[in-house]
């Protein structure tokens, strides 16, 4: 008698490929459209202009996004520049803002050129308005909270 041997393949698994990293998305404010502004009372609106409303966004939008950065790297790639901000960031947050995307006028003043004056309070009365930021007072810090 002669044996016959039958060759079954099996099926080897492919080897897992490894998750790539997530891209950790940066919420930002959104511009302001025409629509919106018209609605926005005059008493608000006071004698600022469309367009510088929604230039403030976008240096907002770059403060926003400058912190988030140093808060998303490792802590072993910073230098102590960087891990003195970030150890300033996490002070900042408290458990109303956990989990949200926020900056401070100091943010606002380190990564952007604009002055923190009467100006830019109306300009974020108006955003407070067209629901863009949310405002959190507290530890003698006051937080605008992206919405």
């Amino acid at each position: 008698t002669v044996k016959h041997e039958e060759k079954t393949e099996v099926a080897k698994p492919e080897p897992a490929k490894k998750p790539g990293k997530e891209k950790r998305v940066i919420k930002e404010i959104a511009l302001i459209t025409a629509e919106e502004f018209n609605v926005v009372p005059a008493y608000l609106k006071g004698r600022l202009a469309y367009d510088q409303i929604n230039a403030v966004v976008e240096e907002i939008n770059k403060a926003v996004l400058g912190k988030y950065k140093i808060m998303h790297r490792p802590l072993k790639s910073m230098g102590s520049a960087a891990r003195n901000l970030y150890d300033r960031f996490i002070q900042e947050e408290t458990k109303d803002t956990k989990g949200e995307f926020f900056v401070v006028e100091a943010d606002i003043k380190m990564f952007t050129q604009l002055k923190v004056d009467k100006r830019f309070h109306g300009i974020l009365s108006i955003l407070r308005h067209c629901h863009r930021v949310r405002e959190v007072r507290g530890s003698k810090l006051v937080r605008y909270i992206i919405c």
